[in-house]
Order: structure tokens, then sequence, then C-alpha cells
């Protein structure tokens, strides 16, 4: 590792962190919604304020919330998926035919999607509540009314309109697409046997602000009765493939958007479509693309750092590369790097008792009768030296380390997960190929 990246982890790394213990049993929010200085990036883009489904900032706060233990056992079958697309030996980079849908049910019915967005739909503008995904490119909404949801009528919009069959967004659709019904294109985003998102791909005005509308945005008009969502109303893809948000507003924004998510549920984060105009505050690291995979955004780890103290992970660990993952709750690591990670993490929290294992996690404490711990800082360093500190509200999850030991094959990328991206603003953008990271953006 160069001189500077050890400048670099003195500086960003030389102490403990001091927090709050969190709740045991599920992340339950408190009930006010505690409005920290929030602060966008980007003055020339829009920006829409995120929070968390199960927490008061939200528009519609979802009643729900699962307990701990669902909610690592949910994610771990959300890792699982992500890393399937990956897998070894499948060809296309690991990918069959049949895996090239996006899990749109995740949040429904896994509830591991834990942050929403609120916009608008059509002409007049109906209000939606909306899950974000990096990892899904096709956004849909309900338009057939669950239990707790608002409904959009399409029929009512002045300014709605479905694909014909034969519309080149229908085509691009691909595997995705469902056929025809009534001359109108079909769509059909799959997750295993959980029930699937199906209905009408159409398009209509998307209000992002008062002042920054999208005009013909395209998504589904969800038909199917499937798993309710809480209380929200459907789904926002914010993946890399031509569906997504990202890239039908391209043209407008520049397909780059950042967004910052906040340190805990009871408090509020953004995302911003475009990119800064200075990359002022940030650090930033090339961005990894697959090319049988364009949904995914991918980063190279190259170490990472322990109060200040580099791990020395061999840089073969890490040679099949991170996705970056809002969807995600737990990072999964290599297990080499992991190892290393949960050892040196145990030493610097031997003050403190060990706990037996909760579900995915096994580096876990017993903080009976404690209201504050102190805990070593953790910096992950990406290619080119670039070193980023976590906020301490990133590292601990329900009294354990949140990291795991990813349990796939050579191959398969590893998972930088949303518990680690906390306060952070995350800057991904397409157009010149660079994540960025600026702390303590919210």
């Amino acid at each position: 590792m160069s001189s500077v990246t050890q400048l670099l982890l003195l500086l960003l790394c030389s102490c403990h962190s001091a927090i709050a213990r969190a709740g045991d049993e599920s992340l339950k929010a408190e009930a006010v919604c505690a409005q920290p200085q929030v602060t966008p990036s980007s003055s020339s883009g829009a920006t829409v304020r995120l929070s968390h489904r199960y927490g008061p900032c939200s528009a519609a706060p979802s009643t729900d919330e699962p307990t701990i233990t669902e909610l690592l056992h949910s994610d771990q079958v959300r890792a699982n998926y992500v890393q399937r697309k990956f897998s070894a030996g499948a060809g296309n980079d690991g990918l069959q035919p049949s895996d090239l849908t996006v899990p749109t049910a995740l949040g429904s019915a896994l509830k591991t999607l834990q942050y929403v967005i609120t916009v608008g739909i059509g002409s007049p503008v109906v209000t939606q509540t909306m899950m974000i995904d990096t990892a899904n490119d096709v956004s849909w909404v309900y338009c057939r009314s669950p239990a707790g949801t608002t409904l959009f009528d399409p029929s009512k919009s002045t300014t709605y309109a479905p694909f014909s069959c034969s519309a080149p967004e229908c085509t691009q659709l691909g595997t995705r697409g469902n056929g025809c019904a009534n001359s109108e294109c079909q769509y059909n985003v799959d997750y295993a046997t959980v029930a699937n998102s199906t209905g009408t791909y159409g398009s209509d005005t998307l209000t992002l602000t008062d002042s920054e509308t999208v005009t013909n945005f395209q998504f589904g008009c969800r038909q199917d009765r499937g798993v309710v969502a809480g209380k929200t109303d459907g789904l926002m893809g914010l993946g890399g493939d031509a569906q997504s948000l990202v890239s039908q507003t391209a043209a407008t924004y520049g397909q780059a958007f950042s967004y910052c998510l906040p340190p805990t549920n009871s408090s509020s984060g953004f995302l911003t479509l475009g990119a800064p105009s200075s990359m002022a505050g940030f650090v930033s690291t090339p961005m990894l693309r697959w090319g049988s995979v364009p949904t995914f955004y991918g980063v190279l780890l190259q170490d990472i750092a322990v109060d200040g103290k580099l791990l020395n992970i061999p840089p073969s660990v890490f040679a099949d590369r991170s996705v970056m993952s809002a969807g995600t709750i737990i990072s999964r690591l290599p297990p080499a790097a992991y190892a290393a990670l949960s050892t040196a993490f145990k030493a610097g929290m031997a003050q403190y008792t060990a706990a037996p294992p909760r579900s995915i996690l096994d580096t876990c404490f017993d903080f009976t009768g404690l209201t504050s711990i102190t805990i070593p800082s953790i910096t992950l360093v990406f290619d080119g030296g670039v070193a980023v500190d976590l906020d301490g509200n990133g590292i601990l999850i329900a009294d354990c380390l949140a990291f795991a030991a990813a349990t796939t094959p050579d191959g398969v990328p590893s998972i930088i997960g949303n518990v680690q991206q906390r306060t952070i603003e995350v800057l991904l953008d397409v157009g010149q190929s660079v994540v960025g990271f600026r702390p303590a953006a919210c």
C-alpha cells in the first residue's frame, strides 16, 4: 500500500467511535423524525428526500417491521440472489437466460428494501411512496389497490399511455417482457417462487419536485395482487440497464446519481439525479461494470483497516470485485477478508463480552446494561488508495459486526451493503465511470 494511503488512514482512522446501543430484536425507529442537516452535493440536479420505510420520516411509515432475525434471514436470500447472477460456469459472465429477471418482490415479500422516496405520477399527480433499489431496473407501481397502498389509476391520468407490443420500449424489456394483452405491452419481473410483478408497461409524467418532472417516464402498472409491500406503492429501479430511472433521464441529468442513507431509522437522507458540478469533498474510485449484467455497479476493494492499521489482505482476495448495493443490508466479504476483519475487530473489542452468533452474523457482543459503547473504526480502501472511513452507525447492527463471509464460489463478486454506506453520499456516475464517496452528508 502506498505511503499516501497510509497517511490517509492515519488521518481518518486514528480513534475509536463512541456510539449509542441499538435495539436488539428489531430496527424500530424513534416516534419522531429527527431532521439533521442534509447537504446534497448537487444544486443542479433533482433531489428528493429519502427515508427509512419503517421510520417516522417516511411519508407513510410501514407498520409490519420485521425482527432482526427475520431481516437477516431475508437479507441472506437477497445476497444469494445478487451473487447468483455471477455464478461461475454458467456462461455469459455466470448468467443463465432464466436468471435475467430482477426481484421486485424482494421488498414486499422479503422486506429487505428499506429506503423509500415520495414522488408523483400522472396528471393530475398521484403521490406515490416507492422503495428504491440499485439492483433493479424496471420501476412499477400498484394499479390494483392492495391494502395500505395508494392506487394509481391510469384511466384517470391524461398523460398516461401504454406501450404497444411493437414499440421499441416494449422490445427493450427483453426477458422482462410478458407478451401482449389487448394490444398493450406486458412486463413480468420474476423472483424465484415469490409472486411476480406483472402488468402493463407504459409511460406517464413523473414529478420529482415542484420544479423537476420527467415526461414519458416508463414504468410497469402492476395488476397482479402479489404480496403487499407494507404501505409502499411500488418500486423505483436505479440500476444501470436501459429501463432504470437513471438511464431514462440520462439526457437531462447525465447517467449519474447519488444517495445518502441516514444514520438511523428516525432521520432522513436524500436521492439526487445528476452529478455534482464539483467533486470537492468526494474521494473517488473507478466504477466497474459487468457486460452481461448491466444492472450492477462495481468497485474494487484493495484492503481494510481497523483503527488505522491495514490488515494487509492480499489483492488476489478481492480480485472478483464488489457490487455496491443500496438494497442489501449486510456487506458480504470474501472469506479470507472477513476472517481478517473479524479477528482484528474482536481484538479491538476485548473489553466486551462475546455473544453467540445471530443468524448470518458471528462477531457479536453482549452489551447488557450499557447505554453507550466504544468501537474500533473501520476503513474500506478502494482501488487507487481511496480510503473511506465508515460512520459509527455503519459498523454494528444488533450488537454484531455488520459484515459476513460470502458463501459463494470463486468468481462471484462480494457486496458492499447499505449499513456500511450510512451517512456517506455515494455517487454512481456511469458517464465518468467513477464511484464517489463524501462523508457526513446526511
